[in-house]
């Protein structure tokens, strides 16, 4: 089996009896079954979860520490038990209190496969708490530690990966050791918490674990007291949490009676990739000297084709969630650099080709937007319609329809008489529809809105998308050539839902053109039309579906995923999307998610392989555009590839 660069991990909460480590041991060692029913890797504990948090002064008691010793030897004979008989990998951070040279400490016990690998002391301790600060072992003797391994800076290998503790409010302090422990290797931070619920107590946690496993790109498990901890003052929840990059994978109920499981796939191999590409975080380093301890495992142990414990996102340029905001910026993004470039160059007018389709539509919504901005009259935005041989009467009066109804200049320039004029002096037949056919008018379009641009003082402005350019589904200084490409940095599935948000909010008077714009079959129109007058080239019977394309672009370049783990995680999604978890499934009520097989995903997956890697040149000299998300093709900082890498080798991961 191959993991794909995941770990199984869970976050759990045991009901137990306050001081009673004998019965909560036996529930964490029931909880541990549980986990390794569902083959979980990692498991994370609360904060002294064998006593309770809540034991006050009984925490001095030798009885209870005793005790705690105990609870942890059960624990640790259950789990060999299960490693030795039927070589079951697990590793658990379990809490318990520690007595050491007269000293009490909060610790976490680190056991993999059943054996003590370390003793984490938790750092922040308030001044009324009996416990000693984990701050008194950093300068306990060498020889002491071989002895008795006690130490807050410890990392964990495991299962390809890397782990480290962080105990309860240490999260909280100005530099917590999670910081340092990331720097030092350390992708996945294991939390045992004890926090008390209060008012906005739930959404200061997810605030803070968002926002740390953002900036230290981790995953974070969180796991904190509740059923049984005592209710004399406070109320204990038994939040559990885990968080990958600012992403929550799984998060489970508050305030339930019993013991609970929460579980997730963390993918540490997309954490490395951020890391590589943060500079701020990979010219950063720890100070601190960190003792590692390998943890024997079997990475095969997890079947994660069976089931994924982790959302995917099947549109991840347009995701759901948060598709209002996401739209409303992009479109502010947009305007605003189109506005500044014109300003800038003082010029006239703005040249756009009006083709009826998504991407001149969008392009033209924010010229408009634009020259709003700056006060200029929309009659100074020229779109030019350019019929040619695959003209559809749909397409042109769409076009016509909406340059009219925003008060802009149209102009109509037929490029028929023009390509075949071009096509007899290259003496090539009209009526071979090869590459020339098609590539003479898109570069016969791009030269009319020039020479309209340099006669009117004028930019012409650009309507390609992040998604053609990547496919390189764009005409050499045709479609590809512009002054100002505003759309460079959008993808076709978010041009979609650009356009028909800005139906809804920002263009109502042209509501209907616009949303008859964005139901028309994406074409470049080179081609003639049927019979019937309709379209016949379409766009993704030819090149693929741009839901998949988009998909792969953001995971190959974003996350930096093999073809063989975006394959992995395609089939997933698209293959049976009623069984595996999407991504905000409570708004996605109007979304559809296509259905294709495998096989159909295997071939546009090798055919955007292809053409990523062979059509580079054409983005190795793109025009200005602005970036509008983390994914940009940009040859000026967004992306640096060169024009004659292979593709052979990333092909052949496909099969």
């Amino acid at each position: 089996m191959n993991n794909h660069g995941f770990i199984r991990v869970a976050a759990a909460v045991p009901a137990i009896r306050l001081a009673d480590p004998a019965y909560n041991a036996e529930e964490i060692c029931r909880l541990i079954d549980k986990a390794i029913e569902e083959e979980v890797s990692l498991i994370v504990f609360p904060e002294l979860s064998l006593t309770g948090s809540t034991c006050g002064d009984l925490f001095t008691n030798a009885a209870l520490l005793k005790g705690a010793e105990e609870g942890l030897d059960k624990i640790e004979r259950h789990m060999q038990n299960r490693f030795l008989e039927e070589d079951i990998c697990i590793t658990a951070v379990v809490g318990l209190p520690i007595c050491y040279n007269g000293k009490l400490y909060n610790c976490a016990a680190v056991l993999g496969n059943g054996f003590i690998e370390g003793y984490v002391p938790k750092i922040s301790v308030t001044d009324s708490s009996i416990f000693s600060s984990g701050n008194d072992f950093l300068s306990l003797p060498s020889d002491d530690l071989q002895v008795f391994t006690i130490n807050p800076a410890m990392l964990f290998h495991l299962n390809g990966t890397t782990f480290a503790v962080e105990i309860g409010d240490d999260i909280r302090r100005p530099i917590p050791p999670s910081a340092d422990h990331s720097l030092a290797g350390a992708a996945i931070i294991a939390n045992p918490s004890s926090t008390a619920e209060i008012l906005y107590t739930d959404i200061y946690r997810k605030g803070i674990l968002q926002q740390h496993s953002a900036r230290t790109h981790t995953a974070y498990i969180h796991a904190s007291a509740g059923c049984g901890e005592s209710s004399t003052d406070q109320v204990f929840a038994g939040a559990t949490a885990i968080w990958e990059n600012g992403d929550c994978l799984a998060e489970g109920d508050r305030y339930r009676s019993e013991s609970s499981l929460t579980i997730a796939d963390v993918d540490y191999e997309r954490l490395s990739t951020l890391r590589m590409k943060d500079a701020a975080f990979r010219n950063c380093t720890s100070g601190k000297k960190y003792e590692s301890v390998i943890i024997g495992s079997n990475e095969k142990a997890t079947d994660f084709g069976r089931k994924l414990y982790r959302p995917i996102e099947p549109h991840p340029f347009a995701p759901a969630g948060d598709l209002d905001y996401r739209c409303r910026e992009i479109l502010d993004i947009q305007t605003a650099a189109l506005a500044r470039r014109l300003a800038h160059i003082n010029c006239n007018t703005a040249v756009i080709g009006i083709s009826g389709g998504l991407d001149s539509t969008l392009a033209l919504l924010v010229a408009a937007m634009a020259f709003d901005r700056l006060g200029w009259s929309k009659d100074r935005i020229i779109g030019v319609t350019m019929p040619g041989y695959g003209t559809t009467s749909r397409t042109k009066n769409n076009a016509t329809d909406l340059m009219n109804a925003l008060g802009i200049t149209s102009r109509e320039i037929s490029i028929v008489s023009a390509c075949n004029q071009h096509f007899a002096d290259l003496g090539h037949d009209p009526q071979v529809h090869d590459a020339t056919y098609e590539n003479t008018q898109a570069r016969e379009r791009t030269q009319i809105l020039m020479d309209l641009a340099n006669k009117t003082n004028g930019l012409v402005v650009g309507t390609g998308d992040l998604s053609e350019l990547a496919l390189g589904w764009a005409t050499y200084n045709g479609d590809h050539m512009s002054m100002y490409g505003v759309n460079a940095g959008v993808p076709k599935t978010l041009v979609r839902s650009l356009v028909k948000w800005a139906a809804e909010n920002r263009f109502e008077s042209v509501k209907d053109i616009l949303l008859d714009i964005v139901d028309t079959p994406i074409s470049p129109e080179l081609l003639p039309a049927n019979d019937k007058g309709e379209i016949q080239q379409v766009t993704e019977d030819l090149v693929g579906p741009y839901e998949l394309h988009d998909f792969f672009i953001y995971n190959f370049m974003k996350n930096g995923y093999s073809p063989d783990k975006i394959l992995f995680l395609a089939t997933k999604v698209f293959c049976h999307p009623e069984e595996h978890p999407v991504c905000h499934p409570e708004e996605r009520s109007d979304v559809r998610i296509s259905h294709y097989d495998e096989e159909t995903i295997k071939k546009w997956l090798k055919t955007f392989v292809r053409r990523f890697f062979n059509q580079q040149f054409k983005r190795s000299c793109l025009p200005d555009g602005p970036a509008v998300g983390s994914v940009s093709l940009s040859p000026r900082g967004g992306w640096n590839m060169p024009s004659d890498a292979w593709s052979t080798f990333f092909s052949t991961e496909i099969e």
